[in-house]
């Protein structure tokens, strides 16, 4: 169960690794189509897609699972670890895959939230000089206005005239007849 934790972690960084790789030139895709279709079928020069960047879930999987392959073939018939002799083996060749699948989904987030972050970093700078600016302006009425309370409480206590003496609720009552 270690090992196999080990490889899926390697895994993860490595489909981090190839995402990233092919997210800054795709070189080796344009080569493969350049070779597999036609003239008129080749993809334009603009295009940034790659075997695994910019790519739908199936391809993706195709690639990641083909290029495991190849490699477990490999080391099936250069050394004498027996890949497919075992569960153990089969066990690290689909972990491996998977885990390369789910470090290009990965990289993929972080470059898109990257991305995301640099095109508002300039707009979230300038709403919070906005926001600061608001309240500074905020403070400052709040100064003013408690000012303006003390200033307008002094000028009610002097100018108040006392007031006539009214009748209580009890008197009107008794006036009305109704007690």
């Amino acid at each position: 169960m270690g090992l196999e934790l080990i490889i899926f972690i390697v895994a993860v960084l490595f489909g981090i690794f190839l995402y990233w790789r092919e997210s800054n030139g795709n070189g080796a895709y344009r080569f493969v189509n350049k070779i597999v279709n036609s003239k008129e079928l080749q993809m334009s020069a603009d295009n940034p897609k790659g075997f695994v960047y910019k790519q739908a879930f199936i391809p993706r999987l195709i690639f990641m699972v083909s290029l495991v392959l190849v490699a477990a073939v490999v080391v099936e018939f250069l050394t004498p670890i027996s890949v497919f002799g075992s569960y153990n083996g089969i066990s690290a060749f689909s972990s491996f895959a998977a885990g390369a699948l789910l470090g290009t989904y990965l990289a993929n987030f972080v470059l898109k939230s990257s991305k995301v972050i640099e095109a508002q970093s300039e707009t979230i700078e300038e709403k919070f000089e906005q926001v600061v600016e608001k309240g500074k302006d905020l403070l400052d009425d709040l100064k003013s206005k408690d000012q303006n309370e003390v200033d307008t409480s002094e000028t009610e206590v002097k100018t108040s005239e006392p007031k006539v003496q009214e009748k209580s609720a009890r008197e009107r009552l008794k006036d009305k007849g109704l007690m």
